[in-house]
């Protein structure tokens, strides 16, 4: 993921936005906010063979604090159109080997439960629930559930 895909990259994300199950925000940063809070060897795009971005997956840093520089918290959107193609997987499939390749023993998110889609993707890519944080958020002026998910690597530890 560069700059070159800042324009599609964030219309992947508004899109997910505007659907309402993706996140708590209702609007998209600037280019520069989105890729200032990314960690540059933890994002990916998929692109279609005219460089279309059918989606994305980007990590960040869960803290300074030198005990948690193993875990990352990540999102990852796909273009509506390009769903069911097994675009997600391969996005998620990038991630998980950048960041064992980078000693990196935890990738987490956090998704609403109302986002069936995105769980049982990540379900399949090892991924699995373990918590959920009630009425966390407000959004849209209604109290969100949020569930916990991660990801632990076999071979980082």
């Amino acid at each position: 993921m560069t700059a070159d895909h800042a324009e599609q990259v964030l219309a992947v994300y508004q899109a997910g936005i505007d659907e309402g199950n993706a996140t708590f925000e209702t609007t998209t940063p600037t280019w520069e906010a989105f890729d200032a809070a990314k960690l540059a060897g933890h994002r990916f795009v998929a692109l279609d063979r005219d460089a279309t971005v059918l989606g994305w997956v980007a990590a960040s840093g869960v803290s300074d604090r030198c005990a948690y520089a193993g875990v990352v918290e990540h999102s990852v959107y796909v273009r509506p159109a390009a769903r069911g193609r097994g675009v997600g997987r391969r996005l998620l499939e990038a991630l998980i080997a950048s960041t064992e390749e980078a000693g990196i023993w935890t990738i987490q998110s956090g998704v609403f439960p109302e986002n069936t889609a995105s769980l049982a993707l990540h379900e399949r890519a090892g991924f699995r629930v373990i918590g959920t944080r009630e009425r966390i958020g407000r959004h849209h002026g209604t109290w969100r559930d949020v569930l916990l998910i991660e990801r632990r690597s076999p071979v980082v530890g």
